[in-house]
């Protein structure tokens, strides 16, 4: 599942435009309609831009799928006929010459940016804030799918605890590193708490982390976990009979970058999955769910 991380994106706009310093180091945005926008030390002009078709080869993300991407921008050189039909300052600052920088591969094809690259170095004069856009934009939160116990299809019982937990295999940080020569944006999602929304007006129940895997080889009185919901009334009058319950995985969206820069998106972005739990009347004596 991909989500548009609307607070990051947002955040990220927010810093799309660095304070950099000197003339030859302009600040670069990526504009509607296939166009760049460039600022050449205070003045903005439009650049055209020629996206991508589609998405490069990066492997999908299902839930415990994926993990850490890693992005490298490319740079092609700008001649001057190039550079003055695009509207480009020629000749460029001393020491610099013009190049378009593709950030491409990832899930989310980007246009192409005019900057400008050091002789000395080769470096382009782009910002880790400028990158953290792109890792943000190919930054991808799976769903993640909940385990019960009893296991869903089978009927729950009324005074029964109803475990439920995320394996350990899907519960991982995901992550998307963007470079751009010794420039570079880490964006990072790590799954940080969980609860479990039972449905019929019950209230939730939270636990930090995973949760504890139930181990049906085990007598449900040697096994203790606080992510784990007792229903007091059977699912029998609820819509098709079973209770609308769901999980909801809470994650902290955090940054760093070349320089020591960095810090928190979104210490609160939650993404829920939805199922149906049948509870049945019963006594409260079995051994095991």
């Amino acid at each position: 599942m991909r989500l548009a991380l609307a607070a990051a994106v947002l955040v990220a706009g927010a810093l799309a435009a660095p304070v950099l310093s000197g003339a030859a180091a302009p600040a670069y945005a990526g504009g509607g309609g296939g166009v760049c926008t460039v600022d050449l030390g205070g003045q903005w002009i439009t650049v055209q831009c020629q996206y991508g078709g589609g998405t490069g080869g990066s492997p999908g993300r299902g839930g415990g799928h994926g993990g850490k991407v890693n992005l490298a921008c490319t740079l092609t050189p700008i001649d001057q006929a190039a550079a003055q039909q695009a509207g480009l300052q020629w000749p460029p600052p001393t020491g610099f010459t013009w190049a378009y920088m593709d950030c491409i591969g990832g899930r989310v094809a980007s246009g192409p940016l005019a900057v400008l690259v050091s002789k000395a170095t080769g470096a382009p004069a782009v910002t880790p804030q400028q990158l953290l856009q792109q890792a943000l934009n190919d930054l991808q939160i799976p769903t993640l799918r909940a385990r019960t116990a009893p296991p869903r299809g089978k009927d729950a019982l009324v005074g029964l605890p109803e475990w439920f937990w995320v394996p350990n295999g899907q519960w991982h940080p995901e992550s998307v590193t963007v470079s751009a020569g010794p420039v570079w944006a880490t964006a990072t999602a790590t799954p940080v708490s969980m609860s479990f929304q039972p449905g019929g007006g019950f209230s939730p129940v939270s636990c930090k982390g995973p949760g504890p895997t139930y181990n049906p080889a085990k007598a449900a009185s040697q096994q203790h976990s606080a992510c784990a919901f007792t229903y007091t009334q059977p699912s029998a009058g609820q819509p098709g009979n079973a209770y609308q319950a769901s999980i909801a995985i809470t994650w902290n969206v955090s940054w760093t970058g070349s320089g020591g820069v960095g810090g928190e998106i979104d210490a609160g972005l939650i993404v829920q999955s939805a199922f149906t739990i049948q509870v049945a009347q019963g006594e409260a004596l079995v051994s095991n769910p």
